[in-house]
């Protein structure tokens, strides 16, 4: 079984940051649940992320850009990324209620 390296971008690294410190002003304890679930979230992108479908910020870019989903109800978010090689590359992490089409997006 092939095992990819994961690498989560600077954008994903702010993604995560602000949506720590808006869940953790509501309730900490929840947002260090919710931060390890995302990490081992991520991690399992290491083994098979060809399972996770298609997103439809690919059709923007000219390149396959896959998707998985954290968490549920209202604090479910999309982790976006992208596969090269051996790698992973964790483009971004935005909470489901933001808009797919008509926002801004960057690769890194």
């Amino acid at each position: 079984m092939t095992r990819y390296s994961v690498i989560v971008l600077p954008a994903a690294e702010s993604d995560i940051g602000a949506a720590y410190e808006w869940l953790a002003q509501q309730d900490a304890e929840a947002a260090i649940r919710w931060y390890n679930r995302l990490l081992e979230k991520i991690l399992s992108l290491g083994v098979f992320p060809e399972r996770a479908p298609l997103a439809l910020e690919g059709k923007s870019f000219n390149r396959e850009i896959r998707e998985i989903f954290h968490g549920r109800r209202q604090h479910k978010y999309r982790i976006l990324f992208t596969v090269s090689g051996h790698e992973v590359y964790v483009l971004h992490v935005r909470h489901g209620a933001r808009m797919i089409l008509g926002e801004t997006f960057s690769e890194g």
